[in-house]
Order: C-alpha cells, then sequence, then structure tokens
C-alpha cells in the first residue's frame, strides 16, 4: 500500500523529515486474508465511509488510516494562532515601512492637483512579496514562523503530518497575503485566519484548506 501523498499535495517530503507519520504497518487490519479479501470479494470500507475528506485519507490519498490526525500532535488553539499571526503582521510589516521608507516608496501622497497612487501600490507590492516570502521560507524550514514558534505550533500536511514542501507552502502564504496586502487589508486576514474557529474538524483556515494543511502544538 502505498505511502505517498495524494496527487496534488506538492513534492514528495524527505524521508528524513522528523515531523512525517510512519505509514501503516503492511497487513495491519489483523484479517487471516492478508491483503486479499475472503472469497474474492470486495474489501470492506474503511471506518468512516472512506473516499471521501473526512472519511479515508483527506482528498483522496489511500496511504494513512481513515483519521489522518492520527499520530500527530494536537490541532493547535485557534486563539493562539490569531496572536502568532498578529506578531508575525508586526514584525514583517516594521520591516516593510522601513524598507519603503528607504526607498521612498511610502503611503498615499496628496497634492493640491493630484492623488499619487503609483507609491501606495509599489509599497503594496514590496508587502506582499515580503510577507509571502516570509511565510514560504519559514514554513518550509520546519513550519514555523517566528510567531508560531513562540507559541509552540507548527503547519504540516494533513495527509502525513510532514512539513509542507515549498509549492504547499507558497500556496498557503499566497491565499493568505496577496489580498491582505493589495486590497482587502484586516478584513481578509480575519476571514481566512478566522475560519479556523468555525471549521470542522480540522481547524482550517482557507489557506489551510488551499494548501491542505493544518496548524499543530508542539509542546504544553
Amino acid at each position: 500500500m502505498s505511502s505517498e501523498p495524494p496527487p496534488g499535495s506538492g513534492q514528495q517530503p524527505p524521508e528524513d523529515d522528523r515531523f512525517r507519520k510512519p505509514p501503516p504497518p503492511a497487513g495491519g487490519s489483523g484479517s487471516p486474508y492478508g491483503d486479499q479479501p475472503p472469497y474474492g470479494g470486495q474489501p470492506p470500507p474503511p471506518p468512516g465511509g472512506g473516499g471521501g475528506p473526512y472519511g479515508g485519507d483527506p482528498y483522496g490519498g489511500g496511504g494513512y488510516p481513515s483519521d489522518p490526525l492520527a499520530g500527530m500532535p494536537p490541532l493547535a488553539d485557534s486563539g493562539k494562532r490569531t496572536i502568532a499571526r498578529i506578531l508575525d503582521m508586526i514584525l514583517v510589516g516594521v520591516f516593510v515601512w522601513l524598507l519603503t521608507w528607504g526607498f521612498g516608496v511610502t503611503e498615499l501622497d496628496v497634492d493640491t492637483d493630484k492623488v499619487e497612487y503609483g507609491k501606495s501600490l509599489g509599497q503594496s507590492a514590496i508587502a506582499a512579496v515580503l510577507y509571502i516570502a516570509y511565510d514560504t521560507v519559514m514554513t518550509v524550514r520546519d513550519g514555523q514562523t517566528l510567531g508560531k514558534r513562540l507559541f509552540k505550533m507548527r503547519v504540516a500536511n494533513l495527509d502525513n503530518g510532514a512539513t509542507p514542501s515549498v509549492q504547499s507552502s507558497l500556496i498557503r502564504a499566497s491565499v493568505l497575503w496577496l489580498p491582505f496586502a493589495f486590497c482587502c487589508a484586516c478584513i481578509w486576514t480575519a476571514i481566512c485566519g478566522g475560519w479556523s474557529y468555525f471549521d470542522r474538524p480540522y481547524k482550517q483556515g482557507l489557506h489551510d484548506k488551499a494548501a491542505k494543511t493544518v496548524v499543530v502544538s508542539t509542546g504544553s
């Protein structure tokens, strides 16, 4: 039985990823027939119905038990996630302000005759690049931004618990930060991240759903 992530979940995580869940043992069902169903019949469906996003492996995978969270640490508290995200926003925001101030790319410049939108757009572009780069690089390293490290949590692939790939991390960061930088700011952050307060059973924000990730605790 394959333990590879489902198609579309990004590149294969390295075998030495310390967070990756081990694949289930072969023949772990305990059936006296091994992997073959008795009398040539079809094997029974896995507990929970299988095949759907909340039964069997998420998004159609086939290598892990029906509960993809089995073997993972508990899901992180949504309140702590919010505080960690605010800290990350402040840290990167200060750097964005210093960088744009140094290059003279500041917020709206109001003239007696016109409003110069070019500088505001330039600042938004710089903010988007820096926020996405920060989130992507930190997540690929060990699943933790500085805020998440402080509150002892990390981002993990839903299907196998591994640290997200570059592709998954980039998707996750882009969904979170592009609307924030260019149009919706705090409103989008509240919707995207706040989704985890109501989502069941995986407490995923909209960016988690796009990247097929969850946020789990790393300690007490």
